[in-house]
């Protein structure tokens, strides 16, 4: 039976190293993502005291540019009821408790 040689090659790197992004575009993304998220925070602690009473630990959709927000027990149908009335936006789930947290870390 004949050997079967090691020469594996390792290969170190990017999967696509064309793909990189310029620190600029990566400041300008992170830029844009923290004003995403004070907007829809905004809009949270805003309806946040009046919903936390009766819809404790449900989930809370947020679209940030027009201030529209949904909520459901269901985190799949709150998700769907933003997806119809804001089909090409951005948005933002969180759930209405004291943090907005949905998990545990």
């Amino acid at each position: 039976m004949s050997q079967l040689s090691s020469n594996r090659v390792v290969r170190k790197g990017r999967v696509f190293p064309e793909r990189r992004l310029s620190p600029e575009e990566k400041a300008k993304r992170r830029a844009e993502n923290e004003s995403f998220y004070r907007n829809c925070r905004v809009v949270f602690d805003r309806v946040k005291p009046e919903l936390i009473k009766h819809h404790y630990d449900w989930f809370i959709v947020i679209e940030p540019e027009s201030g529209d927000y949904f909520i459901d027990p269901d985190e799949t149908v709150a998700r769907k009821k933003a997806r119809e009335n804001h089909p090409n936006s951005k948005r933002l789930i969180m759930r209405i408790n004291q943090t907005g947290t949905c998990g545990r870390i």
